[in-house]
């Protein structure tokens, strides 16, 4: 079955403490149904020090999201939107905005 949010793609938050930013889908896991978003759930390790790393210290990187609390941001005007899929005339098959009808794979 073909993915409504793809790495590459631009998508806002819908709920949660980063609502309404955006960001870009750095990496997808379709298993678990989550999706990690650039600068968006930033959460922070503490890290032990080691011969490789002998400060240790704090370490802020992105947490996965489920893939439920972000929409896909329309091309138009960057709001939040569904997605359906439609048939182009080459027979391929193309992600399209919901709310602007707009193309999202060219």
């Amino acid at each position: 079955m073909a993915q409504k949010i793809k790495k590459g793609d631009e998508v806002v938050v819908l709920s949660g403490k980063d609502k309404g930013k955006t960001g870009t889908v750095t990496n997808v896991d379709p298993k678990a149904g989550k999706v990690t978003v650039e600068g968006v759930n930033i959460i922070t390790r503490h890290k032990k020090p080691t011969q490789m790393d002998p400060n240790g210290g704090l370490e802020k990187r992105e947490a996965p999201l489920y893939v439920s609390k972000v929409a896909l941001a329309d091309p138009k005007d960057g709001k939040p939107t569904r997605v359906r899929f439609e048939v182009a005339k080459d027979g391929k098959k193309v992600r399209v905005a919901t709310r602007s009808g707009e193309k999202i794979d060219g």
